[in-house]
């Protein structure tokens, strides 16, 4: 197996380079929930990025957890709500770009939480971090196993977690619904997709194959320490996922406005 990192363009690239493969099974794309929400932040695509592919599997969830610098004082999400009402628009978050699934997963925050906080994309995780270390930035999602080290020294506070249970690696970090901030699930799915036209044969042989991988000890344990939670869905059960999931971000991105340029 060879893995070709197809960077650009919040994955369209690689994703239409899957689009254009021959449908014969050798040509695999690994991807994340950012691929549905390209659906509707790049109306304009060549391609549709839901129904132009065929889903083969569900691999893993990752979690995402919502951060603050120390210096803000915030000690839960419900508190980063109430001074988020009282000073809309003054606390700023950032996020690795937009569209990106952190972008969007605060988007939902707000919309749910009903508050408004601005919007910092940066060009990256990276500096996006540094900054809120630095205490530049107020907040920010970040996954799990990004935010955990600095967690877990102080450096970052944990204010709640953006699924509908705790997770192992945090487990006294409450949901933002425990925390009283919003009933907020962004958990970000990780699949594997086929060229269109790929035979159901092909993709029933694929998704078989994956099961007995992901069922290996080795590999949930390689999952599990990244703060990933392996997991495996029929063909069938992986495209009601992806479809029903492009369905609430595109109304997201319509209710918010939120363009990807």
């Amino acid at each position: 197996m060879v893995v070709e990192n197809r960077a650009g363009a919040s994955g369209n690239i690689g994703t239409e380079a899957v689009v254009r493969a021959p449908a014969d099974g050798n040509t695999l794309l690994v991807s994340v929930n950012t691929l549905v929400m390209n659906k509707g932040l790049y109306p304009h695509l060549p391609f549709d990025p839901v129904k132009d592919l065929v889903p083969v599997s569900l691999t893993s969830w990752g979690q995402l957890i919502l951060v603050t610098h120390p210096g803000t004082g915030f000690r839960s999400a419900g508190e980063l709500v109430a001074a988020a009402k009282a000073r809309p628009g003054r606390i700023n978050y950032a996020s690795p770009g937009v569209g990106t699934p952190h972008h969007m997963s605060m988007e939902l925050f707000k919309q749910t939480a009903g508050v408004y906080l601005t919007h910092i994309p940066y060009r990256g995780t990276a500096q996006a971090v540094t900054d809120i270390l630095g205490g530049q930035i107020e907040a920010m999602f970040l996954p799990i196993h990004v935010a955990l080290p600095h967690v877990k020294t102080g450096k970052l506070v944990a204010l709640g977690i953006g699924s509908d249970k705790r997770h192992p690696l945090l487990p006294e970090l409450p949901t933002l619904k425990e925390a009283k901030a919003g009933d907020v699930n962004v958990d970000m799915w990780f699949g594997i997709f086929a060229p269109p036209g790929t035979p159901p044969a092909e993709v029933q042989k694929l998704n078989q194959e994956l099961r007995d991988i992901l069922a290996s000890p080795e590999v949930r344990t390689a999952f599990s320490t990244q703060g990933m939670d392996p997991a495996s869905s029929s063909p069938e059960e992986f495209r009601r996922l992806v479809a029903s999931d492009a369905d609430r971000w595109a109304g997201l991105i319509r209710s918010a406005k939120i363009k990807a340029d």
